[in-house]
């Protein structure tokens, strides 16, 4: 009797446990045929050259990932909560050593809004991921987002940043949500020697805020961010975003919108540099029976100080269309056409989805003037 009343004991306890605290194990599976063709222009001998390139494409509507998160009730209002993310290759079975650096977080939330301590999304990475049709995956992903990740500005606190503490205001706002956030660089302060990437004592910084309003059809945010980048040559860089994003469900179809504007700021031999990309977006999905229309339009134009070779500012422009059929909640088979037009030496580097520019240089392949590329693929969620 005595061995029957401990095991109930136990199971009762095992109960409660259950019932306060809960850890799930979620992720995506998204693959892709992907093809990309490019042209561009010989400054010399003004000759068009073409590429092409076709390849088993990863995360072409979700990214592909793997996670486990978990909460537990404290009592009283409070929660604790964890939140481990990696990103997963589908195309090679790579999983990046299984680093969990899409996010990597643990908080405390109750009425008064949650603490997040970790790596976790920049705020204004936000307003470019949800106001975009295509969630700034594959190649409809707009130019705002493509401009702002490139390899010119180095920002690599644009999409994620590390070591960071943020607050998020609690949802029972009337619809009012919010948020601000910390980076730590974590450096170590030195004096008496060379500015370097590993030396200086502000690389890496970043400073964020976001706060929006939703309210049955319509979302509004808007967002700043501020990173602090320093180069190998020892050329410390603030670039400073801000963006409007909106959306509006009417129900036959959902509008998106956008505008942004990127400032990287530098000193260089006693002058002060402002360079500025400024871009927008226009955007809509329609649901039809067990499918999605997806279409964007976005524009990012370049003012670093120097014309382009035409004697204008670089501009790029994209239009992307796509279609996304769900067979159920879990699965969903996807196409996507996207097309990018580059004037005045507006230029970018890789796929459809990395357009940059290079301002009024010229690279050893050419000048950039349009490509094309689409995505064929199917995700499965878990």
């Amino acid at each position: 009797m005595k061995r029957t009343l401990t095991a109930l004991a136990a199971l009762a306890t095992a109960a409660l446990a259950s019932a306060q605290s809960s850890v799930t194990l979620f992720g995506v599976v998204d693959a892709s045929i992907s093809r990309y063709s490019a042209t561009s222009r010989d400054p010399l001998t003004g000759l068009e050259r073409k590429t092409r390139q076709t390849s088993l494409g990863n995360s072409g509507y979700n990214a592909s990932r793997l996670g486990f998160r978990g909460t537990e009730d404290l009592g009283g209002g409070l929660a604790a909560s964890f939140w481990l993310e990696a990103p997963i290759s589908v195309d090679d079975g790579s999983a990046s050593g299984l680093t969990f650096n899409r996010r990597s977080t643990v908080s405390l939330s109750g009425g008064f809004g949650e603490l997040r301590l970790g790596r976790d999304y920049a705020a204004t990475y936000s307003n470019d991921t949800v106001f975009d049709p295509f969630g700034t995956n594959g190649v409809g992903t707009n130019l705002i987002a493509s401009v702002s990740a490139g390899s010119n500005l180095n920002n690599t606190n644009y999409v994620r940043a590390s070591n960071m503490v943020g607050y998020f205001l609690p949802p029972n706002l009337g619809g009012f949500y919010g948020q601000v956030q910390y980076g730590f660089n974590e450096n170590v302060s030195t004096s008496g020697t060379s500015l370097t990437a590993g030396t200086s004592s502000s690389a890496g910084r970043y400073v964020g805020g976001r706060f929006g309003y939703a309210n049955g059809p319509l979302d509004v945010a808007a967002s700043y961010g501020e990173s602090t980048v320093v180069d190998t040559s020892a050329l410390t860089r603030t670039v400073q975003t801000a963006n409007l994003g909106a959306s509006y469900d009417l129900g036959p179809v959902k509008l998106f919108g956008e505008v942004s504007r990127v400032r990287n700021r530098f000193e260089q031999a006693a002058a002060s540099y402002r360079d500025n990309y400024d871009g927008y977006l226009l955007g809509a999905t329609v649901p039809v029976g067990a499918g999605l229309i997806r279409a964007s339009y976005s524009a990012v134009k370049y003012n670093e100080g120097t014309a382009g070779l035409y004697g204008a500012d670089p501009r790029a422009q994209k239009l992307a269309l796509g279609y996304v059929h769900n067979l159920s909640k879990r699965t969903a088979l996807y196409a996507t056409l996207a097309r990018v037009n580059n004037r005045n030496d507006a230029a970018y580097t890789g796929t459809l989805s990395s357009a940059i520019t290079t301002g009024g240089s010229v690279s050893y392949s050419g000048i950039p003037r349009s490509s094309t590329g689409y995505d064929f693929g199917i995700r499965h969620a878990f």
